[in-house]
């Protein structure tokens, strides 16, 4: 089996940079080494030194087709493959294949796209050299759009370029502009308009920084995965990465804005918020302060990341290595300066062990004050401390009254295990500051009870003082060491407890979506609370968003509040919330809060789309009454201004004709300003159908009476259509819009009215009114576009009216309960279907 092929991609900012003249340069590199070179595809566009590099490569012939009526060619795959080169060169990855239909129905696997075939030619394990410009790259499409103006319908998926070698063929604006001017890129006709649309220079320069972007992401992506391979850890500064470590604490929000500035000194630099959670999952912040530190992050220009590990010093350098990065920014230690001597804190050892990457200790006001409220220590119940201070002092008075009272049964070894016993079980009992009293009070009670000389603190043997202080250090440690223990057994247990709850409310999210009455009423269920709402600080006080139960009014006037932004909070009215259940419901202040968000980007999302469908509208409103008002306007002023013309005397025949062309004119007008009328009534939803019984027949007949064209409409009503349900004079505005529309595109063709008793989907009599027209048609997809309003498809000049009639034919349609659908015509041409309510056999609406 041959191995695929390689792809090399020369890339441009724009055309004429000089992108198929490197390849053809390449191309004949290679020939010239005894390389098998064949040119598959070259577009010169009439440029001789493109023409000229050609010669002397071999050119596979091109493949002729027909397009629309217009023959042209394109790149003969089949003969690609089996000439079977070395290396084909391929121009223009991005380009549409002009294969018409009658060519894809004879060769099925032909591809819409040149791109596709490359993907064939480099499973053969031929390599292809070929040229692309930035803005046909589909991420970039809507970014270019934005910079230029001009949406590009041809792209090639990022994926395809990015598993290619890329060559960036550079070139200033001012050069650009120059090669444009003189011809060498366009024909003459064409430059003046290209340099002041497309090859701006604010355009190209724009064009110019997207390629480079992507091509030093792209070689990013080459350096990681070198680095990678080959396991290379060391810091390799080839441009400015900054780590900041963030604990979730007062102090992050300083750190991200200094990591900020420090990224934004340097061109290119970017930066990362990094939280480490310990893999115990036992310490951590809560999701709420988490979401708060992500979208302070992207509001600032960084990205927030998460990791986990078992130690955070260890797991930040990890990351930081991982991302090349060049330097890392911690805040100054909250803890105590003896504390750091005892064990040295996380900013100690990525000091120590950060190698060739710079750390920042960034001080802050909180900096030797603690750990604060953040992570607050698991503590033993008030019950269980008052049991191991009597453990200590009752517990080792009583210990030593027993010895006492058997000195032949035992030797100080023996009284040295029991007292220690006896703060082990301390600590496990009451903690770590009963089990230390109780390891000082044992020591003295053994000095005094059980060491020579018995009754002072004197202690004459030094062994036996050794042996006392180790005494008192051994408890010391052990009730330390069993204390935490059962600290972290207690955490454990509670960050089990948590974990369920979280994945009962991840279920439950799955269920209740974006209702926030749904989501009250389950924080209602999981902490047995009356009642929970929704407020928001407003001018006039507080609002409530959503209410279930015995919600409070105010935040004053609940039990518990929950703050989801500044001016937004869940407030919950039956009982106080304990420490684990504030951090339980942070996660659902989160979740409120991305409710929120989703819901207010929707509302603006949707305003965006209602101004820009009214802005639409008023274009093409303005546009239509431009042209379509005015032609009958000026036909009436121009026979009207005839007439009154005294130096002409019109005869009875040429004065009936201008009367009649200013009668035409007239009624086209009213016409024109009756569907606008229709139309603003539709829009406004003021219109009231007077629903009523209306025969079908009688109801064409009055529609195509003022028609000029009637005599081409040909009449087949079954006789067994029921009556309808409508609106009779709605229904004649329908019918009318409905004809004048099939006789305007029928191609002079009869247009046929057939009617008929129909069921509609839920089995309820129907009438139907089918208008049929023999004109070119309509293609399937274009079918729903006839209704949109001021659309004429096909933009035909001789198109009478503004584009509306069908557009309020539907809507009148479905002001009276039926529907209006477009379909083909058996043997071309297209009918529209009209379907009303019907009366019931019985007689019943």
């Amino acid at each position: 089996m041959s191995h695929p092929g390689q792809l090399r991609v020369y890339l441009g900012a724009a055309p004429g940079v000089g992108k198929t003249f490197a390849m053809l340069d390449e191309g004949h590199r290679r020939a010239e080494r005894g390389t098998d070179v064949v040119v598959g595809y070259v577009e010169t566009h009439g440029r001789p030194r493109t023409a000229e590099a050609v010669e002397g490569l071999e050119v596979v012939p091109r493949q002729p087709v027909g397009y629309r009526g217009v023959e042209t060619t394109e790149m003969d795959l089949d003969a690609v493959l089996a000439r079977r080169p070395q290396v084909v060169l391929v121009d223009e990855l991005a380009h549409t294949n002009a294969f018409d239909e009658d060519h894809r129905r004879r060769h099925p696997g032909t591809h819409a796209k040149r791109w596709q075939d490359v993907q064939v030619l480099l499973a053969a394990g031929i390599d292809v050299v070929t040229t692309l410009n930035v803005q046909h790259l589909e991420s970039l499409n809507d970014v270019v759009e934005a910079i230029t103006g001009i949406r590009q319908g041809e792209t090639v998926p990022d994926a395809v370029v990015r598993a290619a070698a890329v060559e960036l063929v550079d070139m200033s604006p001012q050069s650009l502009q120059r090669r444009m001017a003189h011809g060498n890129i366009y024909p003459a006709e064409k430059v003046e308009h290209a340099l002041t649309h497309y090859f701006r220079e604010g355009n190209l320069a724009a064009l110019r920084e997207l390629a480079l972007l992507w091509l030093a992401d792209r070689v990013d992506e080459g350096l990681d995965r070198y680095r990678s391979a080959h396991g290379i850890d060391a810091t390799w500064a080839t441009r400015e990465r900054v780590v900041v470590a963030v604990s979730g604490l007062e102090e992050s929000t300083a750190l991200l804005r200094r990591a900020a500035r420090i990224a934004s000194r340097s061109t290119g630099g970017e930066w990362m918020a990094v939280y480490v959670t310990r893999r115990d999952g036992l310490a951590g912040v809560s999701a709420v302060q988490l979401e708060k530190l992500r979208v302070t992050t992207a509001g600032l220009g960084g990205t927030f990341h998460a990791v986990v590990a078992a130690d955070v010093a260890a797991g930040l350098l990890d990351f930081a290595r991982g991302v090349n990065a060049t330097q890392v920014l911690i805040g100054a230690s909250r803890r105590s300066r003896p504390a750091s001597l005892l064990r040295p804190g996380v900013g100690e050892v990525v000091i120590a062990e950060s190698g060739d990457i710079d750390v920042h200790v960034v001080t802050h006001p909180y900096a030797r004050r603690g750990a604060g409220t953040g992570r607050r220590r698991a503590t033993v119940s008030r019950r269980r401390r008052v049991g191991g201070h009597l453990m200590a002092v009752p517990g080792s008075l009583a210990l030593a009254a027993l010895l006492t009272a058997s000195p032949d049964l035992h030797a100080l070894p023996t009284e040295s295990m029991l007292f220690m016993a006896l703060v082990v079980a301390t600590a496990l009992v009451g903690g770590l500051l009963p089990a230390v009293l109780g390891a000082v009070l044992s020591s003295l009670l053994l000095n005094v009870l059980f060491v020579p000389p018995t009754g002072t603190l004197t202690i004459a043997d030094p062994e036996n003082a050794l042996a006392l202080a180790v005494f008192l250090l051994t408890g010391v440690a052990v009730a330390t060491v069993v204390d935490r223990a059962a600290r972290r057994t207690e955490q454990a247990t509670r960050a089990r407890a948590e974990a369920n709850a979280l994945a009962v409310l991840s279920h439950t999210l799955l269920h209740t979506g974006d209702n926030p009455a749904e989501l009250l009423q389950k924080v209602c269920e999981v902490f047995a609370m009356t009642g929970a709402a929704i407020l928001r600080r407003t001018d006039e006080g507080w609002t409530a968003e959503a209410v279930v139960g015995d919600a409070p009014g105010t935040p004053d006037g609940g039990d518990a509040r929950i703050t989801v932004s500044s001016d937004v909070a869940v407030v919950l009215r039956g009982h106080p919330l304990d420490a684990a259940d504030q951090r339980l419901m942070s996660a659902y202040a989160a979740h409120f809060a991305v409710v929120r968000e989703r819901r207010e980007a929707l509302a603006e999302s949707r305003h965006a789309a209602e101004l820009a469908e009214a802005d639409r509208t008023r274009t093409a409103l303005l546009a239509a009454v431009s042209h379509d008002l005015r032609t009958p306007l000026a036909g009436i002023k121009a026979a009207v201004g005839s007439l009154r013309d005294p130096s002409v005397t019109w005869s009875a025949a040429d004065e009936a004709e201008l009367l009649a062309a200013v009668e035409i004119g007239a009624d086209r007008l009213e016409n024109l300003v009756g569907n606008l009328l229709d139309l603003s009534r539709l829009q406004m939803g003021t219109l009231s159908p007077l629903l009523g019984e209306v025969d079908l027949e009688s109801a064409v007949g009055w529609a195509l009476e003022p028609l000029p064209d009637a005599g081409r409409v040909v009449l087949r009503l079954d006789p067994a259509t029921p009556t309808a349900r409508a609106d009779a004079g709605l229904l004649d505005r329908v019918v009318a819009n409905l004809v004048e529309n099939a006789l305007r595109h029928g191609a002079g063709a009869p247009v046929e009215i057939t009617s008929g008793p129909a069921r509609g989907s839920d089995g309820s009599p129907r009438v139907q009114l089918r208008v049929t027209d023999h004109g070119p048609g309509v293609p399937g997809g274009a079918r729903e576009d006839l209704f949109t309003p001021f659309q004429r498809l096909g933009d035909v000049p001789q198109g009478d009216g503004l584009g509306l009639g069908l557009a309020v034919a539907r809507g009148l349609t479905e002001a009276m309960a039926g529907t209006l659908d477009a379909r083909e015509t058996p043997g071309g041409g297209l009918t529209l279907v009209v379907e009303l309510p019907a009366r019931a056999p019985d007689g019943t609406p």
